[in-house]
């Protein structure tokens, strides 16, 4: 059974924001029910969701055996596949497509599409989730893998959690940037008024959080930025450049959507080693025709 010992900077957060990062292939909602179902436990206890966790601690996490996707149902809906084997598919996601059903997006989503488009998923994700090693916000497109077996889920879902993958992220952004590239490096939590955005927040509030940018090209009142991403963190590119003063265009959470129909956000590139083979793989995702309509043509 894994378990883990809370780390400093962990200390104060609640056991379901601690353990969202320390097991990026869970879903928040999934660990919440593992925690109440009692699979999760800290310090041998049952505890709820919302207990705040202290340095030190042991929590032990059992996860039980994974689960068909009887809840999603297949659905014949377009997908633009960069690459597809007999463990995997990497698709270049289209804006706009939610990543699996929930409240509110009960058909329609990439799922669906998966569940028509291959014989068989991963169950670690759940009955909603299947095959789902990592998401993307709705609104914003480009690479992502999924699993189409559950070794190939775990073994992929570990090189997210130890930070092996590379993530490179394209953002048009409101502003000229004075200082042309650098690194942002900050701590990430939940805003602590507006529930459904996180912030940047002082140490031992939230997650450490880096973000390489470059300044690829200037518009008239705005940036096309590269942004490598060397942590997993909820909303982390649409915080960090909110946090330098240039939110991306488009995203209305934490700017205005203004004249774009969405936050112009795209991962770019993303590369991993085949959880099979250990080859080094590369993807690179063509850019949206709204994407370029708005100045992000490289």
């Amino acid at each position: 059974m894994p378990e883990y010992f809370v780390s400093t900077e962990a200390s104060g957060l609640r056991l379901d924001h601690y353990l969202a990062s320390e097991l990026p292939h869970l879903s928040r909602s999934r660990i919440q029910a593992l925690i109440k179902d009692g699979h999760i436990r800290v310090e041998a206890r049952q505890v709820k969701p919302g207990e705040k966790v202290r340095e030190g601690q042991r929590v032990t996490v059992e996860e039980p055996e994974p689960t068909p996707a009887a809840n999603a149902a297949p659905e014949e809906i377009p997908l633009d596949v960069l690459f597809e084997d007999g463990d995997l598919v990497v698709l270049n996601k289209a804006p706009g497509i939610v990543v699996h059903p929930a409240a509110g997006n009960p058909s329609g989503t990439l799922v669906n599409a998966l569940l028509h488009h291959c014989a068989s998923l991963s169950g670690i994700g759940g009955e909603l989730r299947p095959g789902i090693v990592h998401r993307l916000d709705k609104e914003t497109s480009g690479c992502l893998v999924v699993a189409k077996n559950d070794a190939a889920h775990q073994a992929l879902s570990k090189q997210f959690a130890e930070r092996e993958v590379l993530k490179v992220y394209l953002a048009l952004a409101g502003g000229v940037f004075l200082k042309k590239s650098g690194v942002i490096e900050t701590f990430i939590g939940r805003h602590p008024v507006h529930r459904k955005k996180m912030a940047v927040v002082q140490e031992g509030r939230g997650r450490n959080a880096v973000t390489d940018y470059r300044v690829v090209r200037e518009l008239p009142g705005a940036s096309l930025v590269e942004c490598t991403l060397h942590t997993g963190r909820t909303h982390q590119i649409r915080v960090h450049l909110k946090h330098l003063g240039h939110p991306i265009l488009g995203d209305e959470l934490y700017g205005k959507r203004g004249a774009y129909p969405r936050q112009m956000l795209h991962a770019w590139k993303l590369g991993f080693k085949h959880p099979r083979t250990g080859e080094w793989m590369q993807f690179q995702a063509a850019l949206p025709a709204d994407f370029i309509a708005a100045g992000g043509e490289i």
